[in-house]
C-alpha cells in the first residue's frame, strides 16, 4: 500500500481519514491504517508489530489478535475524529499501540529497551504513553502526531482484553457449574429430587466425621426443608450422595 499510494495520490486521498468526511467515507476508519507518511513512519510501526505481535498472537490466537489489532485501529480513528477536529490522519499507530497494550497487560514486568539501551517495564512504558497522549492531546499540540488516535488505540485494546478475559472467565464458570455435583435445579421439584438422593446416603459406609455431619444436615432438612441449607452444605451432601 505504501508504494501503490505513493504512485497514486488520488487513491491515497480516497483512503486517508479526514474527520469532516468520515460519514461519507466510513471505510477510511480502516483504510487509514494502511497508509503512512513516510518510510520512517512505516518502519517504526511495523517494527512494533514485529517485536510484540508474535508473542501476543500466540497468547490470544490469530482470530482474537486480528480483532484486537483492527478494533484498536478503528478506536484510534474514532478518538481522532471526535477529539482532534479537522486534521487528517494516516498510519497504523493506534493499532500498533493496541498491540503494545495487550502485551503489557499479559507481561507487565517484561523489560522493553528504549533506543535499545534503557530497560523499562512494559506496564510503565504503556502508562507513560497514555499520560503523554492525554497531555499532548489536551494541550493542543501542533505536532503532526495524532495523539488522540494513539490514546484511542490504547483504550480500546485495554477494553477488548478485559472483556475477552471476562468472557473467558464466564465460560469457565459455566463449565464448572455444569460439571458440579450441585447441578440439580433449585425449587420445589429440584429440592425433592435432591432430598431423595440425600436420604439414600449410607451412613454406615462414611467416615465418622462425615457421618456425623451428614446426620446433622439430614436432621436439619427434615425439620426445616432443603431451602434451609447453605450452598456449601448442599454441596457437601451432594458429594456424599455421589460417593
Amino acid at each position: 500500500m505504501f508504494f501503490v499510494t505513493g504512485a497514486s495520490p488520488a487513491l491515497a486521498n480516497a483512503l486517508v481519514l479526514y474527520p469532516p468526511w468520515v460519514l461519507y467515507r466510513p471505510w477510511t476508519l480502516v483504510s487509514y491504517m494502511f497508509l503512512h507518511g513516510g518510510l520512517g513512519h512505516l518502519f517504526f510501526n511495523m517494527i512494533g508489530v514485529f517485536f510484540f505481535g508474535p508473542r501476543l498472537e500466540s497468547r490470544l490466537g490469530s482470530k482474537d489478535f486480528l480483532w484486537l489489532y483492527f478494533l484498536s485501529g478503528i478506536g484510534g480513528g474514532l478518538f481522532h475524529v471526535f477529539l482532534s477536529g479537522q486534521s487528517p490522519v494516516v498510519g497504523a499507530s493506534g493499532a500498533v499501540l493496541g498491540v503494545l497494550m495487550g502485551y503489557a497487560l499479559f507481561w507487565p514486568r517484561e523489560k522493553i529497551y528504549l533506543m535499545a539501551i534503557l530497560p523499562v517495564d512494559a506496564w510503565l512504558l504503556v502508562s507513560g504513553y497514555v499520560a503523554f497522549s492525554i497531555f499532548q492531546g489536551a494541550s493542543g499540540s501542533q505536532s503532526r502526531t495524532a495523539h488522540f488516535a494513539h490514546l484511542g488505540g490504547l483504550v480500546v485494546a485495554f477494553a477488548f482484553i478485559r472483556w475477552r478475559e471476562w468472557k473467558r472467565g464466564e465460560g469457565k464458570r459455566k463449565f464448572q457449574n455444569s460439571m458440579h455435583p450441585d447441578a440439580t435445579p433449585k425449587g420445589v421439584v429440584g429440592d425433592r429430587v435432591a432430598m431423595a438422593r440425600w436420604k439414600g446416603i449410607s451412613l454406615d459406609s462414611l467416615h465418622e466425621l462425615n457421618r456425623d455431619e451428614v446426620a446433622r444436615l439430614l436432621e436439619k432438612v427434615g425439620a426445616r426443608g432443603a431451602g434451609s441449607l447453605t450452598q456449601p452444605e448442599r454441596q457437601f451432601l451432594d458429594r456424599m450422595s455421589a460417593g
